[in-house]
């Protein structure tokens, strides 16, 4: 079943939406009692032997999260810090009895970690910085401790975990659609109230360069209502490179230019087609898929059929979901786009956000 598609069905009509919004209710109780039970003593969050920082958001759906976690364990990980990322691998289609640690093993299954990760681990192998999944991020961090005496671990995506301390909370909001229509889930796109900014030690506002100076200060008064004490930066997602997975090839982004074809399963699709316009391209193909969907050889077959010869682009987060057989159906000229976090401001801001990260030792 299509719940997105679902939802915008119900949305469409007064009864739907009553139904969205009864749901909703339920799930504010839940998420309620979720935090209630860990405020209030009757559960207890565990330590482990190692500074803690989440990276999460307050919203359902693409705020970059990915490249920010990529952002920091690169930067960690180059000053010489042992850095390790914890998940629990959102959407795995295949779970294992224990923890599975995605490090220099080439010929690991997406399908056992998660899509996120395992495209994280390939971008980070050479760095040589461990994911480690389970379905406890405790047993995940225990486990990376055990492993790689990690000096620092990444909580991914963990803003409404709280079974696992933490020294500090990095909060992003997408300023395109920083908080919906404020609603929780599955009325609204919040999956705790706005209240949760209290927790944030650093927000970070995302996709800055695809909204006003005004829009910018408008999500800053917003957040400011919730916590007007916390440290605010601005990022934008820039585009690197492309490599062509044919022929694993690096290819500056001025090579590929005109008509393209494009498909991506994301959060927000539109972030990665608006990206490939700005560059000068012309999509005159695109197909959009649910987030984390992977890719059977029937899409594959699709795409190469109707693409009538033109480039086809997509993601890292899709061509690791790719079938194994993929090398038989496309042949040539299939491109993934590097993109990475950029912290506006300078060396001064990025700072700020390394300090939140791993403060220096006075």
């Amino acid at each position: 079943m299509d719940l997105v598609a679902l939802k915008e069905d119900l949305q469409n009509s007064r009864a739907g939406r009553g139904v969205l919004k009864f749901a909703s209710k339920i799930y504010a109780l839940g998420s309620w009692t979720h935090r209630a039970l860990y405020e209030n003593g009757w559960k207890t969050a565990q330590s482990v032997n190692s500074r803690v920082v989440c990276i999460g958001n307050l919203t359902a759906g693409g705020t970059g999260k990915t490249t920010t976690v990529l952002l920091a364990a690169t930067a960690l990980a180059k000053q010489g810090t042992r850095v390790a990322i914890v998940s629990r691998g959102y959407k795995r289609q295949q779970k294992s009895a224990g923890p599975v640690i995605l490090f220099d093993n080439p010929d690991a299954d997406w399908r056992l970690a998660g899509d996120e990760p395992f495209m994280m681990s390939r971008v980070l192998s050479k760095l040589q910085v461990p994911i480690v999944i389970a379905n406890r991020r405790v047993d995940a961090a225990n486990e990376a401790l055990r492993r790689f005496k990690s000096q620092l671990i990444l909580l991914d995506d963990g803003l409404q975990h709280f079974a696992l301390k933490r020294d500090a909370n990095i909060v992003l909001v997408d300023a395109k659609n920083p908080f919906g229509n404020k609603e929780l889930l599955p009325y609204g796109i919040l999956r705790e109230p706005l209240t949760g900014l209290k927790r944030a030690d650093l927000v970070v506002l995302t996709h800055c360069d695809q909204v006003s100076a005004r829009e910018l200060e408008n999500v800053r008064d917003q957040v400011r209502m919730y916590n007007d004490t916390v440290e605010i930066l601005e990022s934008e997602h820039r585009p690197e490179y492309y490599v062509n997975i044919c022929t694993t090839q690096q290819v500056p982004l001025d090579q590929i230019k005109g008509p393209v074809a494009c498909f991506c399963a994301l959060g927000h699709p539109e972030s990665f087609e608006r990206t490939l316009k700005d560059l000068g391209l012309v999509l005159r193909q695109k197909w959009r898929f649910a987030d984390h969907q992977s890719y059977t050889e029937e899409n594959l077959r699709t795409f190469e059929a109707t693409r009538a010869g033109l480039p086809l682009i997509t993601t890292f987060k899709d061509f690791v979901k790719f079938p194994d057989n993929w090398r038989e159906i496309l042949t040539k000229d299939v491109y993934v786009l590097s993109v990475n976090l950029h912290i506006r401001g300078g060396e001064k801001e990025f700072q700020k956000f390394m300090d939140v990260l791993y403060p220096k030792k006075k």
